[in-house]
């Protein structure tokens, strides 16, 4: 049975559980039983209840790799190695970017939860308040 490029709910079920599990659509789409990733951004431009279960599944998805920041973050199995238990900076510098990677992903997947909060403040020259000026623009009546 080749790859399915029709969509079905079964084969979209499959595709959002394993989002909400952590896993890339990369690699969900390199499974020989999944469609292609050409089809299930096909999918999501035309089937409104998917494009809903899959805007959901990467909301969920966001949450689980906020959880995995905790885990990774608090692992300390690998921090030293050997009998005179050395410090394990390739464990610890895996670690960092472990979690650097997940709180990346998460800040797009949820911007309002997770991402910086950005404060815009408008003022004029060495922080005078603003003043604005209109100016009116009509044609001359001669």
């Amino acid at each position: 049975m080749g790859r399915p490029s029709k969509y079905s709910e079964k084969v979209g079920d499959a595709i959002c559980e394993r989002l909400m599990d952590g896993e890339s659509l990369r690699t969900i789409c390199a499974s020989p039983e999944s469609p292609s990733r050409h089809s299930v951004f096909r999918w999501l431009a035309s089937d409104e209840k998917f494009r809903d279960q899959y805007a959901r599944a990467r909301e969920i998805q966001a949450e689980v790799l906020a959880d995995e920041l905790i885990e990774i973050a608090d692992d300390v199995s690998n921090d030293v190695t050997g009998e005179l238990q050395m410090p394990n900076g390739v464990a610890v510098q895996r670690a960092k970017l472990q979690i650097e990677t997940r709180k990346w992903i998460a800040c797009k997947l949820l911007p309002r939860k997770y991402g910086d909060k950005i404060q815009q403040e408008h003022t004029g020259k060495a922080g005078a308040d603003l003043t604005l000026k209109v100016i009116h623009v009509g044609r001359a009546d001669n």
